[in-house]
C-alpha cells in the first residue's frame, strides 16, 4: 500500500486574524485559575507595541514584548482613567511572536498558550513558580 505525504503550505505567515482565532480556540483549555479571572476579556493582535507602551514599561526593543494585559481602567501602564469604560484587553504582538516562533520552531499553538499563560499569570500576580507550574501542568495535559 502506497502512503502519500501531506505537504503543508507555509508560504504566508499567520496574520493578526489567524492569531486571534488561535487564541480564542485555545482559550477554554487554559488553566482555570487564569480563566476565572478574565471575565469579558478582549483579545487583540497588534504588529508591535507602540512607543508609549514601550516607554511606560521601560522597554527599548519592541521585539522583547510578546503580549501585554491592558486593564480597562488604564490609559497606559500605571495611568488610570477616571471612568473605567473600556474592556480589559490581552494584546498579542504578532511580529515578536513570529520571530520567537521562527527561532524556537515551537508549535504555534503551544507558543501562544505559553505566552498567554505567562502574561496573565504576571498580570494577576502569580509567582514565577506558580506560572511555571501552570504552564508545565497544562503542557503535560496536551501530550
Amino acid at each position: 500500500m502506497e502512503c502519500k505525504r501531506i505537504i503543508m503550505n507555509y508560504t504566508v505567515p499567520p496574520g493578526a486574524e489567524d492569531l486571534e482565532d488561535l487564541t480564542s480556540f485555545l482559550w477554554d483549555s487554559l488553566p482555570e485559575e487564569l480563566i476565572s479571572r478574565c471575565d469579558d476579556l478582549v483579545i487583540a493582535v497588534e504588529e508591535v507595541a507602540d512607543e508609549t507602551t514601550l516607554d511606560d514599561l521601560v522597554i527599548d526593543d519592541p521585539f522583547e514584548l510578546l503580549a501585554f494585559y491592558k486593564d480597562g481602567k488604564e490609559i497606559s501602564p500605571g495611568v488610570e482613567r477616571k471612568v473605567a469604560s473600556e474592556d480589559d484587553v490581552l494584546v498579542l504582538y504578532r511580529r515578536p511572536i513570529l520571530d520567537m516562533w521562527c527561532e524556537t520552531q515551537e508549535d504555534m499553538q503551544n507558543l501562544i498558550r505559553q505566552v498567554v499563560i505567562e502574561e496573565l499569570g504576571r498580570h494577576f500576580e502569580f509567582s514565577e513558580e506558580d506560572v511555571e507550574e501552570m504552564a508545565g501542568r497544562h503542557y503535560q495535559g496536551l501530550l
